[in-house]
């Protein structure tokens, strides 16, 4: 093998066919170049380890005691490479509310990390939400989702907005969702104290998203359904779920893998910069969070703060706790959210010609124990010594 060729052999490779055995898979460069073939002297020994594809986070506000919600690179670069070290190979950054100069100036500053690579694009969550529903938002910041307003937050992205996040309901709410779609950017319903009938509207005007499903929105009545029956049911809409044990009881997860199907599941993490940290006191934004035992909560209020969560505990708990297969864990961590992204050509699954952006987990415990991106190894290749002998 050459210094910018290698190859894996004797894994698990979970591919959008189906799980290989004892697979083979070979890397050139940046990119999968090859499956299968014979073992040879130089591979690397990977009997006993499972292979998926890099994780996707479309909702990430933070990690490793760092946030992109400062406007800060440095701090945008630490958070990004925190989430890198659990397997998330593809990031879209995600705002928080803050007055609207504000939210441009961090845009501008994420805009250029995706232009050097480090960031797949911009998802801004508020302000353009529910005073109602607004949880880790700060109230007096919120805005109408003037059509206006919204236009200058995605202009300020400089052609990497992704993700915009309103409430359907206020005004110019359709409005903006119109607008977005015909701009080519994902139109989130969240935050959102609209009916079912409303969510309904907003699908209809193009909104394909529902931000992480059943929090900081209306719960289902039985006369009442609301948005997320709503959301869930239409075949046009992604669902994002935060699968932290936290934010949603394993059983309604698995109500919405049942009746949305892993197909239209993104997982999210939706963290804040306590990932891949300890305990202690963060910031989200202008509102300070207190993290306990791994919960993140506004000091002043107590309400849920966004989590600790990173996408290979997701990827563990998928399968370990709500049984997914692992073709579905990697569809709703990987595939799906590369998918509305308008990357699947490149990054969500392994397939040869994609960039070699890969998670190496043990087979028996699903715990992560090295990351690839494009092919280089950002972490974990020091614990995969063994190469296959001459």
């Amino acid at each position: 093998m050459t210094a910018d060729r290698i190859a894996l052999a004797g894994a698990r490779l979970v591919l959008p066919d189906g799980v290989t055995e004892n697979g083979r898979i070979t890397v050139e460069g940046a990119r999968i170049a090859a499956f299968g073939g014979d073992s040879v002297p130089g591979d690397l020994d990977l009997t006993g380890y499972t292979v998926v594809p890099g994780f996707v986070d479309l909702h990430v506000h933070g990690g490793g005691g760092a946030s992109y919600t400062t406007g800060i690179a440095e701090e945008a670069l630490r958070s990004a490479r925190a989430h890198l070290e659990h397997g998330t190979t593809t990031t879209v950054a995600s705002t928080v509310t803050g007055e609207i100069d504000e939210v441009c100036r961090q845009a501008a500053v994420l805009s250029e990390l995706a232009e050097d690579g480090v960031l797949a694009g911009v998802h801004f969550e508020g302000p353009f939400i529910s005073p109602g529903r607004c949880g880790a938002h700060q109230p007096d910041l919120l805005r109408d989702p003037d059509p206006a307003l919204v236009r200058k937050v995605v202009d300020a992205a400089r052609g990497h907005a992704r993700m915009v996040t309103l409430a359907p309901e206020l005004p110019g709410g359709l409005e903006s969702v119109r607008m977005l779609a015909d701009l080519g950017i994902i139109a989130a319903v969240g935050h959102t104290d609209s009916d079912y009938a409303k969510a309904l509207e907003a699908v209809e005007a193009g909104a394909t998203v529902a931000t992480h499903l059943f929090n900081a929105m209306p719960g289902i009545q039985h006369r009442d359904p609301g948005p997320i029956v709503a959301l869930l049911e239409d075949e046009r809409v992604t669902v994002e779920l935060i699968n932290d044990g936290v934010h949603l009881h394993p059983s309604v997860l698995d109500l919405a893998y049942g009746t949305a199907g892993a197909d239209r599941v993104a997982l999210i993490t939706d963290a804040m910069a306590a990932a891949a940290m300890g305990d202690g006191r963060y910031f989200l934004g202008p509102l300070e969070v207190e993290v306990t035992g791994g919960v993140a909560r506004l000091v002043e209020g107590g309400s849920i703060a966004g989590s600790t969560l990173t996408l290979d505990v997701a990827f563990k708990r998928s399968v370990t706790v709500n049984g997914l297969s692992l073709g579905q864990a990697a569809r709703s961590l990987s595939a799906v959210p590369a998918r509305l992204l308008g990357l699947a050509d490149s990054v969500g699954t392994l397939e040869a010609g994609k960039y070699a952006d890969l998670v190496v987990l043990d087979s028996a415990t699903y715990d992560l124990v090295a990351v690839m991106r494009r092919g280089e190894w950002i972490t974990g290749a020091d614990r995969l010594p063994r190469t296959v002998a001459a």
